[in-house]
């Protein structure tokens, strides 16, 4: 049976993978995962494309503004890891907002997160882009309720801390769990709004599913 009304999707999306099903350039595409989509299908909160993780994907094109542009802020967490040793006061930066430069050269204090010091993940595969292990580095764990273009790359670059790997964990209760690099997990409707604590999403809809090709 074919499923009717809006579907929705969520990926571990991989690295140096745009979050996309068309480009004009040459890149790794979201339509290069082993999943048939539906037509309408878009991601939702883009991940650029050295970071991995939590995408959403969907055939409802109200979700991004139910959640991205909602006036109830709504929790992201990432494990980044950085290169060299991250101190206690470069965490307390992280927890109570710092400067990053934003587009069109202007600065913006972040607003505060939770940050933390958090063990190497376990069985993580590896992305193409790690460092030797003998370099020093930091695995961290960043909730945000905010997200400015490439914001945590930029929070942890403020402190000189390069960032050689981002990894999106959850969103609100949304989570990655064990879904592998490239894989896809369709999620029930009423589930997805509940895990992303989003209430009012059953509103009437004036627009259809989308018939369209996926962009």
């Amino acid at each position: 049976m074919i499923p009717t009304g809006h579907r929705y999707f969520i990926i571990n999306k991989p690295y140096d993978m745009v979050s996309q099903f068309v480009s004009s350039h040459k890149v790794r595409l979201l339509g290069s995962l082993d999943f048939d989509f539906p037509e309408g299908t878009h991601a939702v909160g883009r991940l650029d494309n050295y970071s991995e993780g939590l995408l959403i994907l969907t055939t409802n094109k109200k979700v991004t503004k139910l959640l991205f542009q909602d006036t109830t802020p709504h929790r992201r967490t990432y494990l980044v890891k950085v290169r060299y040793q991250v101190s206690e006061a470069s965490l307390e930066k992280l927890r109570t907002g710092l400067s990053i430069r934003v587009r069109g050269g202007g600065q913006y204090t972040t607003l505060p997160c939770q940050a933390e010091i958090i063990q190497p993940p376990e069985d993580l595969p590896l992305n193409g882009n790690e460092t030797p292990e003998y370099v020093p580095h930091t695995w961290l764990k960043l909730t945000l309720t905010e997200g400015k273009f490439h914001q945590v790359r930029k929070m942890v670059d403020a402190l000189h801390h390069r960032c050689v790997r981002l990894i999106r964990q959850s969103i609100e209760e949304l989570e990655l769990m064990d879904l592998a690099p490239g894989e896809v997990r369709e999620t029930e409707e009423t589930d997805f709004f509940r895990r992303l604590r989003i209430r009012e999403w059953t509103s009437p809809d004036k627009a259809s599913p989308s018939r369209s090709t996926p962009s």
